[in-house]
């Protein structure tokens, strides 16, 4: 009787659900970007070889700063007012490296990116309208890199842009095949697309001549930036085109692609090493954009061709200015940056759906969905108004993108402050007054612009 007992299947015991951990209330859901979470190791003894393990995420998220909207922008603002502007172009720089800081680190930490955290922290409704917010953003930036990678092939090709902003689309293809190859040959790809860039613009600087004195005096911050609505209106675009929202998202995934301890050392290393990446990642930036503001200024500014706030303009007058392959190299380094741009956009808005929604669309799906709502204003305003309009489009969409970083970079710093969710990893009390003055300074420079632009001071 008792073997006959023994027998008996047994049912198996229910597993327990898995419980939250403190401060959330959702265990950790399927991370976003599946497909690479945690393929890229970082086992190996020595500081540098560390280095170069965590190095990439960075790059990816430089790019975003570096992209065909803060052309127009350090265009607009070094033809029109000289070196000003370098001073907003480094304030942005540095609020960037503390950002995409906390980005970093909540990914690491808690194991989520920005959208789920969102998501799992706020009600539906308030998800909800975050989730549009960031999808506005990152269509503003895909506009963004659709009509600087068109007009790069009008500079370049004499494709007319309409037609280029359709040839636009196909990088998709591009797309599918690096994602099917690896991570870290997207991340390769990035790099040697960020030196392209770099190493024309040094080319320019180099042609251009600046004055070094004044150069380093634009660098100074100066009261005539909030004084002028004009010129806080470029100064805001700037800020728009170089702190963008949807990377505070991308960075917080693609941190997780690294293989590191789910220990606390593991995870302190991380975080660390992230932070250096990011740092030397965006220092390019930095470079890239202020020597586009330099090149703006000391080439059309000096020389009373202050209304150059077009890219069309720049190309045309850099070769009579300073000589014969300033304008190719121009357009090469603008076909570059445009191209560079549409892989993080795609990967950004994946995160961005996968975390607030939790739908998980193909990447050629997603792609299109993103390419499409860019794609036709900017073939609509390229039909309608020329080459002309899609210049004054391009710095529209970056001021877009400025109204839009409030509502990342606010959860951003709440979430990064709350001991219950970072525990030990929370920020001391010296980084949350200086992460909530960024915040603020933020909320407060786009408040000003709504005021001046319905009082009509700007256009």
């Amino acid at each position: 009787m008792a073997s006959q007992l023994d027998q008996t299947p047994r049912r198996p015991k229910p597993v327990p659900p898995v419980p939250p951990p403190p401060g959330w209330r959702r265990a950790r859901t399927t991370p976003s970007l599946v497909e690479v979470y945690r393929t890229v190791p970082v086992a190996g003894k020595g500081w540098w070889r560390k280095v170069l393990a965590f190095a990439g995420p960075g790059y990816l998220v430089a790019v975003g700063y570096m992209d065909p909207g803060n052309w127009a922008t350090d265009l607009a603002g070094g033809a029109q007012f000289g070196y000003t502007l370098l001073s907003v172009i480094l304030a942005s720089n540095l609020m960037a490296i503390l950002l995409q800081g906390l980005a970093s680190k909540l990914g690491v930490v808690t194991g989520r990116d920005l959208a789920q955290a969102c998501r799992d922290h706020y009600s539906k409704p308030v998800g909800f309208l975050l989730w549009v917010g960031c999808e506005i953003a990152i269509s503003a930036c895909d506009l963004a890199e659709v009509i600087g990678t068109a007009i790069a092939l009008k500079l370049l090709f004499g494709i007319p842009i309409a037609y280029g902003v359709v040839i636009t689309s196909l990088d998709v293809l591009l797309v599918l095949y690096l994602q099917n190859k690896g991570f870290r040959l997207i991340e390769a790809l990035v790099i040697a697309l960020i030196a392209t860039i770099g190493a024309c613009f040094l080319f320019e600087v180099i042609l251009s001549q600046p004055p070094f004195g004044e150069v380093m005096r634009g660098f100074i911050p100066s009261t005539e930036v909030v004084k002028n609505p004009s010129m806080l209106y470029i100064g805001i675009g700037i800020l728009g085109a170089t702190v963008m929202p949807h990377n505070l998202y991308l960075h917080s995934s693609i941190v997780q692609t690294r293989q590191y301890e789910e220990t606390p050392a593991g995870k302190r290393e991380a975080v660390r090493f992230a932070f250096i990446d990011s740092t030397i990642a965006l220092s390019f930036a930095l470079f890239i954009n202020a020597a586009i503001l330099i090149i703006a200024a000391a080439t059309f500014h000096t020389s009373g061709h202050a209304e150059v706030g077009e890219i069309q303009d720049a190309y045309k007058l850099l070769t009579p200015l300073l000589g014969a392959g300033a304008s190719t190299v121009f357009a090469l380094a603008l076909l570059a940056s445009g191209q560079n741009s549409t892989l993080t956009g795609t990967l950004a808005g994946q995160i961005v759906m996968e975390g607030f929604l939790s739908i998980r669309l193909r990447p050629w799906l997603r792609r299109l969905i993103t390419r499409g709502i860019a794609i036709v204003p900017a073939v609509t305003v390229a039909i309608m108004f020329g080459e002309s309009g899609t210049a004054k489009l391009l710095v529209f969409s970056q001021v877009i993108l400025s109204m839009q970083l409030s509502f990342a970079v606010f959860p951003l710093v709440r979430f990064t402050s709350d001991s219950g969710k970072m525990g030990e990893f929370v920020n001391p009390a010296w980084l949350k007054v200086l992460a909530y003055t960024v915040a603020l300074i933020i909320g407060g420079l786009n408040i000003w612009l709504l005021f001046q632009f319905f009082r009509g001071s700007v256009s």
